[in-house]
């Protein structure tokens, strides 16, 4: 399965690495797709030619254009070394706020996924708020590489929450199955597939004020992982002929307490999850456990937004 034809790689400095082009050459190889390579100044034409208005005459714009034909031969380079290996490039310089012109370049160009380095430092988490604005916000699949990233991932884990009842739900976690399986097939990486589930109230249940037999606490709980492990195995039972090649985890506990320790206990290097809030509203963008998920792991993560999702970021007037 060809997983993704046209590629976004965000190039800036602060993002571009050696794992970032080797991963993005690895994927175009792999895919026969093509890559645009996006450099985005972080500052609006107009906050450049403000700050250049102090030099006399002409010196102003040559300056400016020396900017723009430095940031463009920075992305030439990176460029000429894809075309060496056969890949189909292209690059774009841009200004303005990085997360929302990477965002308009996917509107205006349909691209599929956006690759990008985590802007990474000793003193700082993984995702910092611009990647984190991009997460939340690009319609597309976002792949944010952390600094350890490879050519090829070596442990991959897909997060699933199966809901029959639920269609965009269930939707969400067929795409998550789709990638996932495809990616670890192509990289010939090992997958985990896991399923966190938890009780209600569990605790309130077990307090003395309520009064609840064990035996009847017991009861409710094997219910719910009857009726989880079901549901598991309904998705599961779409993703038969990757069973040799995957393990199948249903883990009892909180997902967002879960899956990070997972990542951690199990060297995982490539989370695989979906980031589901609400579909077709502008302004609601990842659910809470996503977001808290997010904000506790360390390893290359791509997130997948449900279909029907709106992003907030729109094109500006004579855009499309």
């Amino acid at each position: 399965m060809k997983l993704f034809k046209n590629i976004l790689v965000i190039a800036d400095e602060a993002s571009m690495s050696d794992s970032v082009l080797d991963r993005a050459k690895w994927l175009a190889q792999s895919n026969d797709a093509r890559l645009t390579l996006l450099d985005i100044i972080d500052a609006s034409p107009d906050d450049l030619e403000g700050m250049f208005a102090v030099l006399p005459g002409r010196r102003a714009r040559d300056i400016q254009d020396a900017v723009m034909a430095f940031h463009a031969q920075r992305l030439e380079g990176f460029a000429r070394t894809l075309r060496e290996s056969g890949v189909e490039v292209s690059t774009r310089v841009l200004n303005g706020t990085s997360f929302i012109q990477a965002i308009r370049q996917v509107l205006t160009e349909g691209h599929d996924l956006v690759l990008k380095g985590a802007d990474q430092g000793p003193d700082r988490p993984f995702l910092r708020a611009p990647d984190l604005h991009l997460l939340r916000k690009c319609p597309c699949p976002v792949w944010i590489l952390n600094g350890e990233a490879r050519a090829k991932s070596g442990r991959i884990m897909a997060t699933v929450d199966p809901d029959p009842q639920d269609r965009a739900r269930d939707a969400l976690n067929h795409r998550v199955m789709e990638l996932a399986t495809s990616l670890a097939q192509q990289e010939g990486a090992k997958l985990d597939v896991l399923n966190a589930w938890h009780v209600h109230e569990e605790s309130t249940l077990r307090h003395s004020f309520i009064k609840m037999p064990a035996d009847e606490i017991q009861s409710i709980i094997s219910g719910e992982q009857t009726k989880s492990s079901q549901r598991l195995a309904h998705l599961m039972a779409g993703f038969r002929e990757f069973g040799d090649s995957m393990r199948v985890l249903h883990i009892k506990g909180i997902a967002a307490d879960v899956i990070p320790e997972h990542v951690d206990s199990e060297g995982i290097d490539t989370l695989v999850m979906g980031t589901l809030g609400r579909t077709g509203i502008s302004g609601f963008f990842i659910g809470n456990t996503a977001e808290t998920i997010l904000n506790r792991v360390s390893c290359s993560v791509l997130a997948i937004k449900p279909e029907g999702f709106v992003s907030p970021v729109q094109l500006e007037d004579g855009e499309q």
